[in-house]
């Protein structure tokens, strides 16, 4: 759990106990909407089968969804997944059922099957290095496929209701890069703004985010 020190976090425990009692210990924000950054990435590409790795509520999942994605949406923490399981139910079958919810941990979850058209993770606290998240990512994508993963940048600033930042929740776009191998296109690798009122926590103010988007080659 975080330790303090003249109010920086310098460790933070991200395993399932931490992300129940985060989930658990707050109340539902009713039904939110997607990420900025996969609704300007991802809006132009032709649906297919998707992977939304750390999908929380399930916002993300059910965006790609209605647009006629098949989401394959995992995250840690049982609570997260049984609102945004509800939150899909709400909008009718023909959302609800194209969405798989799967409670696993993305350190050490082996996908199945050969692939996604798209990978996205969005603001994942993850116990594993960036380099070590990246690559399992990158692993997930089939051929042609596209991955995106967005990040907290260093200089981010942290907002109330965000987790608390330590070293595994910061990363730049470049470091994310660095994982991927030689058979990767970059095609977006750079700092973002956007309005925090659009991020996974819902508050105010304006946050700073590392985006990755690459393409594997064929």
């Amino acid at each position: 759990m975080p330790v303090n020190d003249g109010g920086s976090v310098m460790h933070v425990d991200f395993d399932g106990d931490y992300w129940e009692e985060h989930y658990d210990g707050r109340a539902a924000h009713g039904v939110r909407q997607p990420t900025a950054h996969l609704v300007a990435e991802v809006g132009d590409l032709a649906p297919g089968t998707a992977l939304d790795a750390g999908c929380g509520e399930g916002a993300d999942a059910v965006w790609l969804a209605s647009r006629g994605w098949r989401v394959t949406a995992v995250d840690l923490a049982a609570t997260a997944l049984r609102r945004g399981r509800e939150h899909a139910e709400n909008l009718g079958a023909d959302v609800a059922d194209r969405i798989d919810w799967v409670r696993a941990d993305l350190t050490t979850w082996t996908p199945p099957g050969d692939g996604f058209d798209l990978v996205c993770s969005h603001y994942v606290h993850s116990t594993a290095s960036t380099g070590t998240l990246v690559r399992r990512l990158a692993a997930s994508v089939a051929p042609n496929g596209t991955l995106l993963v967005v990040g907290h940048h260093p200089s981010d600033p942290h907002h109330p209701g965000q987790p608390p930042r330590a070293a595994e929740a910061q990363v730049t776009a470049e470091e994310m890069a660095a994982g991927l191998g030689p058979d990767w296109d970059v095609l977006v690798a750079g700092t973002r703004t956007r309005s925090a009122a659009g991020g996974p926590h819902g508050h105010g103010g304006t946050s700073r985010d590392a985006v990755l988007r690459a393409r594997r080659r064929p």
